[in-house]
């Protein structure tokens, strides 16, 4: 049964995998509890175009996976497109305002039925800096999703991604803040627009004090100029867009 303590153990248990194998093994568990047989978790790219940009967990029928490749599907599939416009997990059935946008749609939707691929639920995965990505589960057709396991599935999904990301990028476990916090303060108001003359104003500090940290925050991220400075530490989770929108 899909239900909250199989769902902490879960968030426990993905922590643990070693490989993309072991994260299949407990998405198929996932599969089993909640009574569907599929299961897909990806970055939104064309993995025919470029493989190594994104990460992909699945067990969707191998021509189906073919034919939605072929197509370049990744970029444009309705359950996709849906996940852009959402925080928290929507069942398939409910992307009704999607009908009718794009002719393909009800292709896709309907050669997804021909491969076995019914209802399904999505909970959406998005990472500043990255392309979009989701979770998906999906049942065969004629059994619908239900509540419980959309519930089930917003509580695992966030930690399955996480763990897709760091298994495909090891890397990303190892990367604390780059920028101190002065270094933080001088980036945010200069991306604001601020000069570096009302930055120093604002901080109480001397423009020459100002262009010190923004350098030495430049040369943290190994970037040229403000704007791949500012790119680069939203990319990081130094900053936020919230940071920066804020008043």
């Amino acid at each position: 049964m899909p239900t909250m303590d199989a769902a902490h153990a879960f968030a426990l248990d993905v922590t643990r995998v070693k490989d993309a194998a072991g994260l299949a093994d407990l998405l198929g568990e996932a599969c089993a509890r909640m009574g569907c047989s599929w299961f897909a978790l990806s970055h939104h790219v064309d993995f025919l175009a470029a493989p190594d940009r994104g990460v992909r967990v699945h067990n969707y029928p191998e021509d189906w996976a073919r034919w939605f490749d072929e197509r370049g599907l990744g970029l444009t599939d309705p359950v996709h497109r849906a996940s852009h416009r959402s925080l928290e997990g929507f069942f398939w059935r409910n992307m009704k305002p999607l009908s009718g946008e794009r002719p393909e749609d009800e292709l896709i939707l309907s050669e997804a039925q021909r491969h076995g691929i019914g209802d399904g639920l999505t909970i959406p995965a998005h990472i500043p800096g990255e392309a979009h990505g989701s979770v998906s589960f999906a049942w065969t057709p004629g059994i619908a999703a239900n509540d419980r396991a959309l519930l089930f599935a917003r509580m695992i999904g966030g930690p399955a991604f996480e763990a897709a990301r760091l298994l495909a990028n090891p890397e990303l476990a190892q990367v604390g803040p780059r920028l101190t916090d002065r270094q933080r303060e001088c980036l945010i108001l200069s991306a604001k627009g601020n000069s570096t003359p009302k930055v120093g104003r604002i901080l109480d500090l001397s423009p020459d004090t100002v262009r010190e940290h923004l350098r030495n925050a430049r040369q943290r991220y190994e970037a040229n100029g403000g704007i791949t400075l500012t790119v680069r530490a939203l990319y990081a989770g130094d900053l936020s867009f919230e940071d920066i929108a804020n008043r």
